[in-house]
């Protein structure tokens, strides 16, 4: 049984009260129940539709889960999707070589948690914002 922890699913009957922080949101069901929390990261990104009609359980993604995103926005293109959830990005940058006053091509590969909410495929250009350690590696 997978729910959002920010949920509390113990309430009965018609005399639901649900506490929001502030800037946070709830998306009511049919019938009028509270049933999915999803939050506005900021920085200018829209919240996804999927994230908030969605039915994925993610405690790492920044519009479902408790992940904020601060630091740095990096962009890349993807060159890996074999993993659950996770992306491998590829950041191409010059770097100048001062004995031949010429410039070098280097890159840097970067591994990124994927939401459920996008359907992200190989080639794609991506942004991606940085947030606390998600693992040990």
């Amino acid at each position: 049984f997978q729910k959002q922890a920010t949920i509390f699913q113990g309430y009965q009957g018609r005399h639901r009260k649900v506490k929001i922080a502030q800037g946070l949101k709830v998306a009511p069901n049919r019938k009028g129940t509270v049933t999915r929390f999803y939050r506005n990261v900021g920085l200018g990104i829209r919240t996804p539709k999927s994230a908030i009609e969605g039915t994925y359980i993610d405690k790492k993604c920044p519009w479902t889960g408790n992940i904020s995103i601060r630091g740095r926005i990096l962009r890349g293109r993807v060159i890996s999707t074999k993993m659950q959830r996770t992306i491998v990005l590829r950041r191409d940058y010059l770097h100048y070589v001062k004995k031949y006053n010429r410039f070098e091509k280097r890159h840097k590969n970067l591994s990124a948690h994927c939401s459920p909410a996008f359907i992200i495929k190989e080639g794609d250009v991506v942004t991606v914002g940085q947030c606390r350690p998600l693992s040990k590696t």
